[in-house]
């Protein structure tokens, strides 16, 4: 299978991701799966009129073009002309090589949310008409129009996420070798489901914190980031604490409030990222599934059962109270 990976209008940070894959040896992993690596601007040697040469064979179909991987957001401006950027070397707008070998790929992909869905590049009055290959935002239609489909009869597979988990897009791609993704392994965002099935909350290492409601209230403390600082780890899907990135890292392991990159919009929530916004005291934006009667309910019980050394912790930057030691095995 041949892959061409192309990079739009975004700071090329999915590709520093995939650079930290666990794989020791990337390329030699997607070629023992049947996956060559036709061209990646930032891996490949080819250049120049090698490259050209390259796109023009896929584009007229001379060269089958089976996974068609984009970074990046498009750019559509100014006023629909896509000028603003060119594909260096060629004198072409990008959108319209996307749009021309897209017609062609058997499978394309977005590579990170910009790619997806807009993204960071979308943030704001956006000048430069940026939006994703299939989605403006979180309406359905971008690029490639809501109607696109590949080769293979999928719709854009999006690999959200800003920026994306490289075992994310390795994991994808193997899977579309295999044979093992089809569209019922897509969500309603067109994310792969055996990442997007899962929320950021699942293994979370402040979970203790998040069942009682012990709230960190500034940065570095212990506690919950839900309440008070920001954190969307119960709304937000994604396996970042299942799957840890690097072996063992995440936003929230990290001290950092879930911002929810994988989903589309999350570059403007409305609100400062490491706030939470409320309404007579209560998260607006409360966990997936839950009813806000039964939060306000069970967010009082819990409160009023909080254990001193985790009320107590919620509030440090190291825990300062060690667990009770208590024989556990019955009498």
């Amino acid at each position: 299978m041949n892959l061409l990976w192309l990079q739009s209008g975004g700071c090329g940070g999915c590709t520093m991701s995939l650079l930290c894959s666990g794989a020791r040896d990337l390329p030699g992993l997607l070629e023992g799966a049947g996956i060559h690596i036709a061209w990646h601007p930032s891996l490949s040697e080819a250049t120049g009129e090698e490259v050209r040469a390259l796109l023009a064979e896929f584009e007229s179909g001379a060269r089958p073009l089976d996974l068609l991987c984009v970074e990046g957001a498009m750019l559509t401006g100014p006023e629909g002309t896509g000028r603003f950027h060119l594909f260096a070397g060629t004198g072409r707008p990008m959108v319209d090589w996307v749009r021309a070998l897209a017609a062609r790929a058997r499978y394309t992909l977005a590579i990170g949310s910009c790619s997806a869905y807009g993204g960071m590049s979308a943030l704001g009055y956006n000048p430069a008409g940026a939006l994703g290959l299939q989605y403006d935002g979180d309406h359905r239609g971008g690029l490639l129009g809501a109607d696109y489909r590949s080769g293979a009869g999928l719709p854009v597979i999006n690999v959200a996420g800003c920026p994306t988990h490289p075992d994310w897009v390795v994991d994808s791609l193997l899977a579309l070798a295999l044979g093992q993704l089809d569209e019922t392994g897509l969500d309603a965002l067109g994310r792969p489901r055996f990442y997007a099935d899962q929320l950021v909350h699942h293994g979370c290492s402040r979970n203790e914190f998040y069942e009682f409601k012990a709230s960190a209230e500034k940065p570095g403390d212990l506690g919950c980031m839900m309440e008070h600082l920001g954190c969307k780890g119960t709304q937000a899907h994604a396996d970042c604490n299942v799957r840890p990135w690097n072996g063992h890292g995440s936003c929230t392991n990290g001290g950092y409030a879930c911002i929810s990159c994988t989903e589309p919009g999350f570059e403007a929530p409305g609100h400062p990222f490491a706030s939470t916004p409320k309404l007579a005291g209560i998260p607006v934006g409360l966990p997936v599934d839950m009813p806000k009667a039964w939060f306000v309910a069970l967010a009082a019980l819990s409160k009023s059962a909080t254990p001193p050394r985790v009320k107590r912790n919620a509030v440090e930057e190291r825990p300062v109270i060690a667990p009770a030691i208590r024989p556990t095995r019955i009498r």
